[in-house]
């Protein structure tokens, strides 16, 4: 009762947002509505599973992303300091020459924390070749610390799901994953139902193949064999290799 008295009292809230549609939406799927300050956007925090996430529709936060823009963010803290992104080709071009005329051709001599870390890591870190992109290359691409998790991310159904993903042509989108949290980000003028749906299945995909990949990541680092300083004796008559032989 109190959940939809609350969900009565937001829905009068709106005010000049006209979000009626989208409430509606949030309500049919049990999630928790708010708008921002100012109507200048909203906020609907969700759960699935065992995962806590919340979703943004607002004023962009980043430079590259012009107007409004959605964001969705969560916590996989199975990915620990795991840092990778993956963003749309034209969005890639237009950092990269951002980049170069900020640094190269500009009076800036080195990148630091001012730069939005999406650049920076675009400078920083090594990019999965067209090929390792499969069916994605034309329209994406990857970077991150580790192009072995990149690739294992890319694995499977989140490829598909970036495929079937709303994208329109012009409209930036980028999945960054740093420090156990997952963030997507992507233009969007004028929110819709039918939108924030089709992205929200995008990203709990992302969400649920980065929680894979970590742990297939963390299962091969314990299945390694471990390095060892001492070579194997050729002998057995002679005495074990190591600081016990000196003795």
């Amino acid at each position: 009762m109190l959940d939809g008295l609350k969900r009565l009292f937001t829905r009068g809230s709106v005010g000049s947002g006209n979000w009626d549609a989208i409430v509606s939406w949030a309500d049919s799927r049990r999630l928790t509505f708010k708008p921002m300050r100012d109507d200048v956007g909203f906020i609907i925090d969700g759960r699935t599973a065992a995962t806590a996430w919340r979703l943004e529709w607002g004023p962009s936060q980043r430079p590259y992303v012009h107007g409004n823009e959605l964001r969705l963010r969560a916590e996989v803290a199975e990915a620990g300091a795991m840092q990778a992104m993956i963003l749309d080709r034209a969005l890639q071009v237009e950092m990269e020459r951002s980049v170069f005329e900020q640094y190269v051709e500009g009076v800036q001599t080195r990148i630091d924390n001012q730069t939005p870390s999406e650049m920076r890591w675009l400078v920083l870190y090594p990019k999965l070749e067209p090929a390792e992109m499969g069916a994605l290359r034309e329209r994406f691409a990857a970077v991150g610390a580790s192009k072995p998790y990149l690739a294992a991310w890319l694995d499977g159904p989140l490829t598909t799901a970036l495929l079937a993903a709303p994208l329109v042509e012009g409209e930036p989108v980028a999945l960054v994953l740093s420090r156990g949290r997952l963030t997507l980000r992507t233009a969007l003028a004028s929110p819709t139902p039918r939108a924030l749906e089709e992205w929200l299945q995008v990203y709990q995909t992302a969400v649920r193949e980065a929680r894979r990949a970590a742990a297939e990541a963390a299962e091969a680092d314990t299945t390694r064999p471990s390095a060892t300083l001492w070579p194997p004796s050729d002998s057995a008559d002679e005495p074990a290799a190591g600081p016990a032989a000196d003795r």
